[in-house]
């Protein structure tokens, strides 16, 4: 056995070692309403810029359950763990990216190494890699008070000082071989509004007054690696399923993820709020994985795994249903008094509500037959009887609560003001209905 060859079984051993500690991790079912809440705080803000989604530590472990498998690395990858030790806590969920891998064995990796310490903590953005649709930002944080508690808030700022108008995920860092040292990645997403900036300032802050803190990264963005790599694919193909049209525009290959753009036609008789088990399949049965989409109303972007440097010779969208209501459901009205709901879906019933700090006022719903959905109940549009708006500061679901149903609850801001009724449109909502589909996707090769 060469060195080469012994170096790579012993990172696979770790690696290994690694997936072992995550399988007999106890998942609650809170971590997988703490990952679907990711998509719903999204739609419950409607902000036009600095749309944030957070995951605990926890939902982190149910995303790697979900992708653990026969864990092999290339020789490039491998190099790219062994240059930075400590980060094979993460190379699971990364080694899953099929799109990212392949643009970290391209070379396509900038490596950065810069530090903020003081008071004996330290942040170090150790590298990225970004394109025009998508960053993936890797740190590293030594020395800091319980981080995996996720106690620590993030903003990304452009060369200006001002927030990046994108969106952008990330789990509270794991734990290292190495004593209190962590690490982990955050995932921005750039829309038509953003592209990446010149210079990058990666801020952590810690919540609280109790111990006060801020480490702030600033890094030059070298787009010259992946400048002009973009290819657009046209489809103008419409799919009908369960009676809804939906037209699949096109879909755009950058290295680091590929973009399917569809659009729901506003004369379907449902809400579409999405496509269920979506996954692209090439000619080998090899399945290109979708974990984000963003966008709203009656157009969507749909983020899969970028097989830009592995173009297939067919690829086909295949999905088993959607996620809809009747339009004539979407609006509800609740009376705050009575704990009673007119209008929507007949299984949407409200549990209660409760104020918070004589402010805020936290509704409590149950869904019946909602137990498999991956979609979470949020709402728009909030208003009270004299037509004053009220906005959802934060929502949350579980697919299986302690009365046997999914349970959702929302937590209105300044809801405790409101006059009379509450009236709100349904904007997400955990219902599937089944009904396979397939599109082939067309390719110029």
């Amino acid at each position: 056995m060469t060195d080469e060859q012994k170096q790579f079984e012993e990172l696979e051993q770790r690696l290994h070692g690694r997936k072992t500690e995550y399988d007999t991790i106890n998942v609650p079912d809170a971590a997988v309403q703490q990952s679907v809440q990711t998509g719903i705080r999204q739609a419950a803000r409607r902000r036009k810029s600095r749309v944030r989604w957070y995951m605990s530590s926890i939902s982190a472990a149910a995303i790697i359950l979900l992708f653990t498998g026969c864990i092999r690395v290339s020789p490039a990858f491998a190099s790219f763990v062994e240059q930075w030790p400590g980060m094979e806590g993460i190379v699971s969920m990364i080694r899953q990216d099929k799109g990212l891998q392949m643009a970290i064995d391209q070379s396509l990796l900038q490596k950065v190494g810069i530090t903020d310490e003081h008071d004996g903590a330290s942040v170090t953005i150790d590298g990225i890699i970004t394109d025009e649709s998508r960053m993936v930002i890797f740190y590293t944080m030594k020395g800091m008070k319980d981080p995996e508690k996720g106690e620590y808030d993030i903003d990304l700022l452009d060369e200006t000082g001002d927030h990046l108008p994108v969106g952008f995920s990330y789990a509270s860092p794991r734990e290292t071989s190495d004593e209190n040292v962590y690490e982990n990645m955050i995932d921005v997403v750039f829309t038509d509004e953003a592209t990446p900036p010149d210079e990058l300032s990666v801020v952590f802050k810690t919540r609280g007054n109790a111990n006060p803190g801020e480490w702030k990264v600033t890094l030059p963005v070298d787009k010259n690696l992946t400048k002009g790599m973009k290819r657009v694919l046209p489809v103008n193909q419409t799919l009908t399923v369960d009676g809804q049209r939906i037209d699949v525009k096109q879909a755009t290959l950058y290295p680091t993820r590929l973009v399917l753009d569809v659009a729901f036609d506003p004369k379907n008789t449902k809400k579409v709020f999405g496509l269920s088990d979506l996954q692209l399949v090439d000619e080998q049965g090899r399945a290109w994985r979708t974990d984000t989409t963003m966008g709203g109303d009656d157009e969507r972007s749909i983020y899969f795994e970028s097989m830009y440097f592995s173009i297939p010779r067919k690829l086909t969208l295949q999905g088993a249903g959607l996620a809809a209501l009747d339009k004539e459901e979407l609006k509800i009205s609740v009376d705050l008094a009575t704990n009673k709901i007119e209008g929507g879906p007949n299984n949407l019933k409200i549990l209660g509500h409760n104020k918070v700090k004589e402010k805020d006022v936290v509704m409590h719903f149950s869904i019946m037959n909602s137990k498999e959905s991956s979609y979470g109940l949020s709402f728009t549009n909030i208003e009270d009887s004299t037509g004053k708006s009220f906005d959802i500061k934060e929502a949350g679901w579980s697919p299986s609560g302690e009365h046997g149903d999914g349970e959702a609850w929302i937590t209105v801001e300044n809801g405790n003001s409101a006059k009379g009724r509450l009236t709100m449109e349904i904007y997400s909502y955990p219902v599937q209905i089944r009904s396979p589909f397939s599109l082939e996707i067309p390719l110029d090769n």
